[in-house]
């Protein structure tokens, strides 16, 4: 069988994605609006892969934000380190220059970057590169995709805070009352936001997106998905690698339909993936006398302890 290449399970790296065409156009009618993409799915259906793929394949600067429970919706546009201030006032015992503290955040980034390196002018001309871009290439591309990954984990009033900075594109920042706007040169930004469905989002911002919702696996669209990433990890497809993508794929539908007993949720891509890299390593089929062990390992978890 063949050898599989170690690039870890999600390296976030934009190079490989399945993009069936009524995702590519649902891209198309976000940017044509000027609305974000608000895209649901189970986890691991590849909702936060899309974003990082769009921008390496069109070359345009990438940011992203993972939202937490903590999360204030300021964090996107920037942070002030007030602490730091403080601290370097009373050290100095003079005024330091309130821009040394401010972090643009990632909505700042797409929509004004020259204003973020800046400071929104606060600060003299930076050549630094952009902390928060991951593509670094493609820091002088005009245009950029913004994911805001998992917009459900955040307090309920956080979506809401983000009406105005998303439909107009402008914000002021508080502590220094520096105005930040599009700049003309800094093309239509593609904002993409994910939620797993964990809690409802506000009706008013629902309705200033575009929403997209990504289709459950089936064994035709996991075959394909594999061969993209077995391709790209260097893997050769023989018959053997081809027919063990396959029957995986049966698995995994098989344990979506029958609701394996214990089965904490659906199984979807990425447990197929898992299950697919973990057999090509270690030599294993689904005949092999360890597979049902490894099936409850990769595709039909389960918190429960076996009696």
């Amino acid at each position: 069988m063949a050898e599989l290449l170690s690039h870890g399970p999600d390296p976030r790296d934009g190079m490989v994605y399945d993009m069936p065409g009524d995702l590519r156009l649902a891209i198309e009618v976000a940017l044509a609006t000027d609305r974000p993409l608000l895209l649901s799915g189970d986890p691991g259906s590849g909702k936060s892969s899309l974003a990082p793929y769009y921008a390496r394949q069109n070359h345009l600067r990438y940011y992203e934000h993972v939202v937490t429970s903590r999360t204030q919706a300021t964090d996107l546009l920037w942070t002030f380190d007030s602490v730091r201030r403080l601290g370097d006032a009373q050290a100095h015992r003079s005024r330091p220059n309130d821009g040394d503290y401010i972090v643009p955040g990632v909505l700042w980034w797409s929509l004004a970057p020259e204003s973020a390196r800046t400071r929104g002018g606060l600060l003299a001309e930076s050549h630094r590169r952009d902390p928060t871009e991951r593509f670094h290439q493609n820091k002088r591309a005009k245009g950029a995709v913004v994911l805001i990954d998992e917009i459900d984990k955040a307090d309920p009033d956080i979506p809401n805070s983000l009406l105005v900075p998303l439909g107009s594109h402008e914000f002021t920042v508080w502590e220094t009352g520096t105005p930040v706007r599009r700049e003309s040169d800094a093309g239509t930004p593609l904002i993409i936001i994910t939620t797993n469905g964990e809690r409802d989002l506000p009706q008013a911002f629902v309705r200033r997106c575009i929403t997209f919702t990504l289709p459950g696996p089936n064994p035709e669209s996991l075959l394909r998905i594999a061969v993209l990433h077995l391709r790209y990890e260097g893997v050769e497809l023989d018959d053997a690698t081809l027919e063990l993508a396959a029957a995986l794929a049966e698995e995994l539908m098989k344990v979506r339909t029958t609701r394996d007993v214990g089965c904490q949720q659906l199984p979807s891509t990425a447990e197929y993936l898992d299950a697919l890299r973990a057999c090509l390593k270690l030599n294993l089929t689904p005949r092999h006398p360890d597979w049902p062990l490894l099936r409850s390992l990769t595709l039909a978890k389960s918190t429960e302890r076996e009696r």
